[in-house]
């Protein structure tokens, strides 16, 4: 326990005192342009090993267990997820079978896990409304857990520094919109996160032999709606990047205050059904990126996802989310679907995910969609090659204009690739590079240039892998 908090204190003093605003954003146009007319049969998974009484080592309190070889991933799994659920981001499972990065030790009856991804790059957006900046997404995980009573407690903390690595106004991205800086929309940047992007309490605990009830409780967390958040995906897990439809799917990935009750249904041995029920403050956070901002749970949500086996994860959503954006009175309902499969590889792995999401906007009576298809294959165990592809409408590109605001069809297509330079069992450090293509109505390349091409060269570190 002392190790987390070491680690949650330590993360928050460098973000909060280091803290400082950033000035020359670009702003948007006024006015919008005047518009013209089967899979092979997956490897058995190796045997754990057995150690011999004389060879087995003691573990002592607060001994590493980072990436351990002969850990088995399931007991992994079983301790560090409530009901052997594989929770990807709040209470959303993914695939069991997805690869895990992380450290891991125990102190008492405590086990101490710790998740961390981050990216150094230098990002080139094409085009009259791109520019070049070096920039750090990042974010650090680090959860407790234990056995309590009849069922399984797990603490969660979720940091990042991105309040000091993000260039002036937010990481530059075309076509990208959410949230506001210095009183005004943000268009074409990726804002950054908040210094504390999850603060919760999951607790699990059995019925009966096939019936669970969770509760989870958050002061920041994530309600039962979307998928499992991009930063957490493993068909994500490369890109340094966020979707262009993140607005539109999982945004709600940090609310300043969510309460989730749910029941796991286990229908065989490795098939699950969950359903989850959320209130939450669905307003999106403000510009002050260390701070917690609180506010009525005024917004719902529920979800329904389904393990049928372990290599795939579904689910379908529904939520309404209360006056999110600042400078928006509407009020949103949102709907998102998705499904991710992922596959283990003898020398590598495959994740991919398909996912829809869909914001109607009540006040004005509009709606966007979202269309989203990812995936990442780790070959000859060093190697990874990416995609994302996006189809998405958007409506924000121009916000000063009077609403009703027009939707745009925007695509953004991106294909990529990581070489693992150091991968031990401690951590992996990795240089990738990618590039991306667009696809846009006619009416916007006055503003964006007719055919915009970007461009990321960058360094990955992270955690090692977790044996199976």
């Amino acid at each position: 326990m002392r190790v987390g908090t070491f680690l949650l204190f330590a993360f928050a003093a460098l973000a909060t005192s280091a803290f400082a605003q950033h000035e020359g954003m670009q702003m948007p146009p006024a006015q919008p342009p005047a518009r013209q007319t089967p899979p092979a049969q997956q490897p058995a998974q190796q045997p754990q090993h057995q150690d011999t009484p004389e060879q087995k080592p003691q573990e002592k309190q607060g001994e590493t267990m980072a990436a351990m070889p002969g850990m088995h991933k399931d007991a992994q799994h079983d301790a560090q997820h409530n009901n052997g659920e594989s929770l990807g981001s709040g209470t959303m499972p993914k695939p069991t079978s997805a690869p895990e990065h992380m450290w891991m030790t125990t102190a008492g009856n405590w086990r101490i896990m710790a998740h961390a991804n981050f990216f150094l790059t230098y990002n080139q957006q094409g085009g009259p409304r791109g520019v070049g900046k070096f920039e750090s997404m990042n974010w650090l995980m680090v959860m407790e857990e234990r056995k309590l009573g009849p069922g399984s407690l797990l603490f969660r903390q979720m940091l990042s520094a991105e309040s000091l690595t993000a260039p002036h106004g937010g990481f530059p991205q075309l076509f990208q919109t959410g949230e506001t800086y210095h009183g005004q929309p943000i268009v074409d940047h990726q804002h950054p996160h908040d210094v504390f992007g999850e603060l919760s309490m999951t607790y699990t605990v059995p019925l009966n032999q096939r019936v669970a009830l969770q509760f989870y409780g958050a002061p920041v967390g994530e309600p039962a709606l979307g998928p499992v958040t991009f930063m957490h995906r493993a068909s994500a897990a490369e890109l340094p990047a966020a979707p262009l439809g993140h607005h539109l799917q999982d945004s709600t990935h940090i609310s300043a205050g969510v309460v989730t009750g749910g029941l796991i249904f286990t229908l065989a041995k490795t098939a699950k059904l969950k359903l989850e029920g959320s209130v939450f403050n669905g307003r999106e956070p403000d510009e002050k990126r260390y701070t917690i901002d609180f506010a009525p749970l005024e917004s719902w949500s529920v979800r329904a996802s389904l393990q049928p086996t372990r290599d795939w994860s579904l689910q379908y959503s529904f939520g309404h989310l209360t006056q999110p954006e600042a400078l928006e009175l509407t009020d949103i309902e949102r709907q998102t679907a998705s499904v991710s499969y992922n596959r283990p590889l003898a020398a590598g792995n495959w994740a991919t995910t398909l996912l829809w999401g869909r914001n109607h906007k009540l006040e004005e009576d509009t709606v966007q969609n979202s269309y989203l298809l990812e995936s990442t294959i780790n070959f000859k165990r060093r190697n990874y090659a990416y995609t994302r592809l996006e189809l998405l409408d958007k409506d924000e590109l121009f916000p000063l204009a009077p609403p009703p605001h027009e939707n745009f069809r925007i695509g953004a297509y991106t294909f990529g690739g990581v070489r693992d330079l150091v991968q031990n069992a401690n951590l992996q450090l990795g240089l990738g590079a990618d590039v991306t293509f667009y696809s846009k109505d006619a009416a916007l390349e006055p503003i964006y240039g007719e055919q915009p091409v970007s461009f990321r060269v960058f360094l990955r570190l992270r955690p090692g892998l977790m044996q199976h």
